[in-house]
């Protein structure tokens, strides 16, 4: 049986009076420490500042720093692997004489739809066939779609797509600020169409050209667990850590493990 309240009505109502009195006291010391007494004398004005200006330093610094990186990794990559890029496009247009790059829209950023190159591994009219092998996706019924075996790769592709090389022509994009080169890959919009609200969390930041499951297993890691392991790189992305993910991504890239 629950306890049977003896007070008076009189007594309740003295009581709440007491209280409101009291919160009434509390909220008068909060605004005399803190309101026009407090936040706008000179010494507060200067330590609100101060947190203010460290913590766009700080932010501000992370940023720049990265975009440093960026700059100088992509711009250093595209001179060193020009004759590379020279002899992949060579062999592209004599398979078929179809266009060297492939241009594809990718979603980056808050969602903002950007040119996405790559060199292009496929037969011309590959979009077009996809639809008609959807369900041999090796990853099911799932929001990306992988295949070990996909009939559209052409002989050259498949050697570029081994090692990468097909990804290189996105340093291009690095430099002009719609990637980066540590970040969740950039999806295209039918992918980002059937987005749970948790998977948007990846859009929350530049995509990349690498990131933590590309180093993990690459097209054998499942959409969830790319979703997951994109969410932990945003929640503590440090300068370090992109610069470990980035020489993580040599062997990962050698290996071929995933690549297809």
């Amino acid at each position: 049986m629950e306890p049977h309240d003896v007070t008076t009505p009189h007594a309740r109502e003295k009581s709440r009076t007491v209280d409101y009195d009291r919160r009434v006291e509390i909220m008068d010391e909060l605004y005399n420490r803190y309101g026009k007494s407090g936040v706008n004398t000179p010494g507060n004005r200067f330590r609100h500042w101060r947190k203010r200006y460290c913590w766009f330093v700080v932010a501000g610094g992370a940023s720049l720093l990265k975009r440093t990186l960026d700059i100088i990794v992509a711009a250093s990559m595209i001179v060193a692997l020009s004759p590379l890029f020279l002899v992949v496009a060579a062999c592209i247009k004599l398979t078929d004489g179809g266009p060297v790059i492939f241009w594809q829209t990718r979603v980056g950023k808050w969602g903002r739809e950007f040119p996405f190159p790559k060199f292009r591994s496929m037969v011309v009219n590959a979009e077009e066939l996809k639809d008609s092998i959807l369900d041999q996706s090796d990853h099911g019924d799932s929001v990306t779609f992988k295949m070990k075996k996909d009939p559209r790769v052409t002989w050259i592709g498949r050697i570029i797509r081994k090692l990468s090389i097909d990804e290189l022509p996105q340093l291009w994009s690095v430099l002009t600020g719609d990637m980066s080169i540590v970040g969740p890959r950039p999806p295209v919009p039918r992918e980002v169409a059937r987005y749970t609200l948790a998977d948007r969390r990846r859009l929350d930041v530049t995509p990349g050209l690498t990131c933590t499951w590309q180093i993990s297993g690459r097209g054998d890691i499942a959409f969830n667990e790319q979703v997951e392991l994109d969410s932990a790189y945003i929640e503590s992305q440090t300068f370090w850590n992109d610069i470990k993910i980035l020489f993580k991504t040599i062997p990962a890239v050698l290996s071929g493990r995933g690549a297809y």
